[in-house]
Order: structure tokens, then sequence, then C-alpha cells
């Protein structure tokens, strides 16, 4: 049985989110977001180059995050709107 892991988001991350004013965009990032429970098994997630963690697509959003292994988290770090300064 694969293991659950618990997401953490950073106050910035979850500002960022909050900010977003669709409420529909909202719902998707944070539902996208839950499905890292099931780490590694979960799609349009890279990893980031140049720096240490991952991104996640959400559309064109993009969530910055790492993962402890060791005690099985997620930290979500950033929530984005895709362009050119993005990474």
């Amino acid at each position: 049985m694969a293991a659950i892991y618990k997401i953490e988001w950073t106050p910035r991350a979850f500002r960022q989110l909050r900010k977003i004013r669709d409420g529909g965009e909202q719902r998707r990032i944070y539902d996208a977001v839950d499905g890292l429970r099931q780490w590694p098994h979960c799609g349009s997630v890279k990893a980031l180059q140049g720096r240490e963690g991952y991104r996640l697509r959400v559309g064109r959003w993009r969530v910055m995050f790492d993962v402890h292994d060791s005690l099985r988290i997620i930290e979500v770090e950033e929530v984005k709107r895709r362009d050119e300064h993005t990474y």
C-alpha cells in the first residue's frame, strides 16, 4: 500500500492562492495539490532545474513544492501564474 503524504502550505503560498480572484481556479489548484498526497503517483509534476523542488502544472498556474520523504510531507511553497518570470 502506498504511503499517504501530508500537505503543508507555507503562509506565502496560501496567501498567493487566496489572491486568485476566480474561485473555480482556486478550487482546481487546491484539488490538484490535494492529489499530491499519493506521491509519487501523480501527474503534471516535473523536477525543477536550477533549484531544488518540483512544480505541479494546473492550467496556466504553477505550484512549486518540496517533498520531504522521511517525514512524508509535501510543502507547498509558491502558487504563480505561468509567465516568463515564473521559474
